[in-house]
């Protein structure tokens, strides 16, 4: 099997920890290689592009879930681009209502640091008031 990959290699060349590809390969978005003589695992280029889809969908913050339902829509024949983007569009919502949420907390913490730098409490400490409530 010339111009294979041991698990180690395509790590490397994916610029991801070894326990990553065996995780991927669990949860189904990388499918297992064949085996050489020796036992070790064998992986071809396919694979290394494969993990560097998977690590840009990653970092564009969709789930393991949606990056296998674009990874089938990457290999299917068929595919249209509008489903793609319609994964995309929501893939914004999600974001936008997590950025919503976390000014949310942003004021919330401001305020309660506000509390502590005031000195309005008497060796209590609101920020754990208000985690406790």
């Amino acid at each position: 099997m010339e111009n294979t990959l041991s698990i180690g290699q395509l790590a490397a060349a994916a610029g991801i920890e070894v326990t990553a590809v065996r995780f991927y390969e669990r949860k189904g978005l990388l499918t297992a290689p064949p085996r050489r003589a020796s036992g070790y695992r064998s992986y071809d280029q396919a694979a290394v592009q494969r993990l560097h889809f998977i690590r840009q969908a990653k970092q564009l913050g969709f789930s393991l879930a949606e990056t296998a339902e674009l990874l089938e829509l990457r290999v299917r024949p068929g595919r249209t681009c509008s489903k793609v983007k319609g994964q995309a569009v929501q893939k914004i919502a999600d974001i936008e209502q997590k950025v919503k949420q976390l000014k949310r907390f942003e004021r919330a913490l401001r305020v309660l640091i506000a509390q502590c730098a005031q000195g309005k409490t008497d060796g209590e400490c609101p920020i754990l008031d208000a985690l406790e409530h």
